[in-house]
């Protein structure tokens, strides 16, 4: 229970793990990124005319468990099934952002039965043969966690996530994710312990065994994983689409959400 409100959450791979269950229809299972929480998928609300979206936190970030020991993407995706068993899901359609991109290839490749179609943003393989994150923002993100030593420090971290062009007409985003940030912020030992699950990833090898059709989308003003890396995916990946949107950043689907839902609900509805 937080501030009198009963916080929904379930056991699983030893943890308890906050989640939220919106929508009718086939599941489809949200995997968000490095330091966020079930609030990022705020734009992709309407997607719950559709289908039936499950969000959670990874451990370490908002309501789900931070532990202080060390943190894997194959744990985080043993997480994840283990939600889906604990909430009696079988299979569902699994869509991950960055971070959560590792994960949910993680889960395709390791419990292929229960994906029914991936979906990967603003993500890679990992590993040495990735584009790696540019020096700028590794900087920037190496910062991340705990308390901010002020408004204008959040505000650079959270901006580089961001495509520059869209700034200004963006102002609500960065508004929304300033206000999460510094009302729940994530501690900084949880920070660092999801970077470092992901800067230990590779997936390369993997991606060639994963077998659920696949979406890659990525825009080319992301300024944390370069868009090539969607390329690279989709060249290991069978069965893999490619979709690159010219405008957008790390958050394109915040930012450009129409064209992002209506990728993401196109593909999830084609036989």
């Amino acid at each position: 229970m937080k501030g009198g409100v009963i916080i929904p959450t379930v056991k699983a791979n030893g943890i308890n793990i906050y989640y939220e269950v919106k929508g009718e229809g086939t599941p489809l299972l949200l995997i968000e990124g490095l330091g966020y929480a079930t609030w990022m998928w705020y734009r992709q609300e309407k997607l719950q005319q559709n289908f039936q979206l499950i969000k959670f936190d990874n451990r370490g970030v908002g309501g789900s468990d931070k532990p202080q020991d060390p943190y894997s993407v194959e744990l985080m995706a043993q997480d994840a099934a283990q939600l889906m068993e604990a909430l009696e899901i079988d299979k569902a359609n699994v869509l991950g952002v960055s971070l959560g991109g590792f994960i949910a290839q993680e889960l395709a490749y390791s419990y292929p039965d229960k994906v029914e179609k991936l979906i990967l943003c603003s993500t890679s393989f990992g590993g040495p043969n990735s584009i790696p994150i540019p020096q700028e923002t590794l900087e920037v993100m190496q910062k991340g966690g705990g308390e901010y030593s002020s408004l204008d420090e959040l505000r650079n971290a959270v901006g580089v996530a961001l495509d520059r062009r869209l700034w200004d007409e963006n102002q609500d985003i960065i508004d929304k994710i300033l206000h999460e940030k510094s009302t729940n912020p994530q501690p900084k030992h949880a920070y660092l312990r999801q970077m470092e699950a992901g800067a230990a990833f590779n997936g390369e090898e993997k991606t060639s065994h994963i077998k659920a059709p696949t979406l890659i989308l990525a825009a080319k003003g992301d300024r944390v994983v370069p868009w090539e890396n969607a390329q690279l995916l989709h060249d290991k990946i069978p069965h893999s689409r490619l979709e690159l949107l010219s405008e957008g950043g790390h958050l394109f689907f915040m930012e450009r959400p129409d064209t992002a839902n209506n990728l993401i609900r196109e593909f999830l509805k084609e036989d």
